[in-house]
């Protein structure tokens, strides 16, 4: 591991008729997509980002003409090292790769994961991505989400694909198991943020950033259900979130549905499969996209993995009364 030395960050621009009216963190977004928006905010919010030669907030709508200049410091860039990691490839070329991603499996190198991470595996199978920010990953599914994933390859691709996304032009649809027998399909529209309290976790908080989900009944078990989830917005556990919000947490999600809970008359065999399983049931299953060079519309799809499947099957079993297989 190596660390880079910090560089003066030298940037100006006018904000344009397309972005007239936009909030200045929305703005500056789009005339600064190299750098992500938690970045620009925290910029704004220090001074080091203003709008006319005056610091505002990141809220402040903007009007045309106006003048955004940014001076500040490149935080030191830490380059990680490739490990002989095994990686799911779906497809791949000079400015995409898409992958299949397992349960359990750290995205980016942090504190008490420093090795042994997706970006320590792309490193060994694409060493060139060391050249981009965060080894080219653009966006991220918790340790124990399985699913698909893309990650930029060039720097092409590292601005447009970071630029879909905060246009939300990238669909992506996921496999859950949830608590509680669903009637239908709906949307959750709720802020999140960090929670008030417990600083690790994030939470339904009335001053947090958009955020919405919609969710379709795929099967409804006795007490369980199993939906197809499709992200409007993509905010840190936002699934998680919001289904623990609507009392409908994930199977499997101890930091935000507590103890495995037990149905009333379930079988042992069901007791068990609920207590043992291992992770939030949570499964990124398709991602679509416009291609960074091409502009055609890419699509791809992983299937459900063995333990996801194993667990439904156990629900339509004990719905069923079937008995296990010996």
């Amino acid at each position: 591991m190596t660390t880079s030395v910090p560089e003066p960050i030298n940037r100006q621009a006018v904000i344009t008729d397309e972005l007239h009216g936009l909030r200045f963190d929305q703005a500056a977004a789009q005339l600064f997509p190299e750098f992500s928006r938690s970045k620009l905010q925290s910029w704004v919010k220090s001074g080091a980002m203003t709008l006319d030669g005056a610091p505002v907030r990141p809220r402040d709508k903007v009007i045309l003409g106006q003048s955004v200049v940014l001076q500040a410091l490149s935080e030191p860039e830490v380059s990680w090292e490739g490990e002989d990691i095994p990686l799911d490839i779906i497809y791949e070329d000079e400015h995409v790769i898409v992958l299949n991603k397992p349960a359990g499996l750290v995205v980016h190198p942090a504190i008490g994961h420093r090795a042994g991470t997706l970006v320590n595996a792309l490193l060994a199978h694409a060493p060139e991505l060391d050249r981009l920010p965060r080894g080219g990953i653009v966006h991220r599914l918790d340790k124990d989400t399985s699913g698909i994933m893309f990650v930029a390859r060039s720097t092409i691709a590292h601005q447009s694909l970071i630029a879909q996304l905060a246009e939300r032009t990238v669909s992506r649809e996921y496999a859950a198991v949830c608590m509680g027998a669903l009637s239908g399909g709906g949307s959750i529209d709720a802020p999140i943020d960090r929670h008030p309290t417990a600083r690790t976790k994030m939470a339904v908080v009335r001053s947090g950033k958009h955020a919405v989900t919609h969710y379709r009944l795929i099967k409804r078990f006795a007490h369980h259900s199993q939906l197809a989830v499709h992200l409007e917005t993509g905010r840190t556990h936002q699934i998680r979130v919001h289904m623990a919000y609507r009392k409908h947490p994930l199977v499997g999600d101890p930091q935000y549905g507590g103890r495995a809970r037990v149905p009333p008359g379930a079988s042992e065999r069901l007791i068990e499969g609920l207590r043992s399983f291992p992770r939030q049931a949570l499964h990124a299953r398709t991602l679509s996209f416009e291609h960074p060079e091409s502009g055609d519309w890419v699509s791809f799809e992983t299937p459900i993995p063995n333990d996801l499947a194993q667990l439904i099957q156990l629900l339509k079993d004990e719905d069923s009364g079937v008995e296990p297989r010996t």
